[in-house]
């Protein structure tokens, strides 16, 4: 099984790295994708024991929405420290999290939209796929995504959690879906409808832990190894088998961001 997004560089892990990572392994989890924040010393320091810790985890780097204000007034200087940053991480393998957030809007929505614009582009000349975060901001999201990408750009809609049009949207940009814990929340009958209608080979799971544990762990910092409780819960909306279901996942996990 695959973790496709978990946030491991975080603090949260920062007292017992190393037993997360081994139950993580212990639970027949392979792999995943670490997302960095960009010019964070701290996640930049964990990502190099990580990748001493757990060989198969990929990583990926980029600025969130909730940061895009520290570029308010000068969105064209992310470029130099994102391509260093792409430069310098090992195993990298996307740029992201990256996107739009008009829930919590703790940056000027003009200035995420600038950064947002900034990265797409980047990861287009990169030849990376995107790991995009969108909350409440459908319209703009996508509308980014073309002008940006041109058509180009790939990448997946972590955390997935809006709605069927949204998922009709990013599936016809050639996007994934991601689901994570959410899908297992008793309220979140919509979104299970969502998941059961994505074709096999369009979808991920993650954790984006520490956050969103799912059933029977919610309410715990999350981690890795429970990426399988979210696993069982989406094959079981897809009539899979847990077999069928981790190797279709690992083949979209590898055909997206590579071995």
């Amino acid at each position: 099984m695959i973790d496709s997004h978990c946030h491991l560089a975080d603090p949260a892990f920062a007292e017992d790295l190393e037993e997360v990572v081994a139950r993580a392994r212990a639970a027949g989890v392979t792999g995943g994708l670490c997302i960095l924040a960009l010019g964070d010393a701290a996640e930049a320091g964990q990502a190099e024991r990580l990748r001493e810790l757990w060989p198969g985890l990929r990583f990926s780097v980029g600025a969130h929405p909730h940061m895009a204000r520290q570029f308010e007034g000068r969105p064209a200087g992310l470029a130099p420290a994102l391509e260093t940053a792409l430069r310098d991480t090992p195993a990298v393998r996307a740029v992201g999290e990256i996107g739009l957030d008009y829930h919590y809007d703790l940056s000027p929505r003009a200035v995420q939209r600038d950064v947002f614009r900034v990265q797409v582009r980047l990861a287009r000349e990169a030849g990376l796929p995107i790991v995009v975060h969108t909350r409440e901001a459908d319209e703009d999201t996508v509308a980014i995504i073309e002008e940006e990408g041109g058509g180009a750009v790939r990448g997946v809609f972590h955390c997935f959690s809006g709605s069927s049009a949204l998922a009709g949207r990013a599936l016809e940009l050639g996007f994934l879906l991601s689901f994570s814990g959410i899908v297992t929340f008793p309220r979140a009958a919509a979104l299970r409808e969502i998941a059961a209608g994505v074709a096999p080979d369009r979808l991920l799971v993650e954790t984006d832990c520490p956050y969103l544990a799912p059933v029977p762990m919610r309410g715990r910092r999350n981690e890795p190894a429970w990426v399988t409780h979210t696993a069982a819960a989406v094959a079981d909306m897809k009539r899979l088998t847990a077999r069928e279901l981790d190797e279709q996942v690992t083949a979209n996990f590898t055909g997206l961001f590579g071995g």
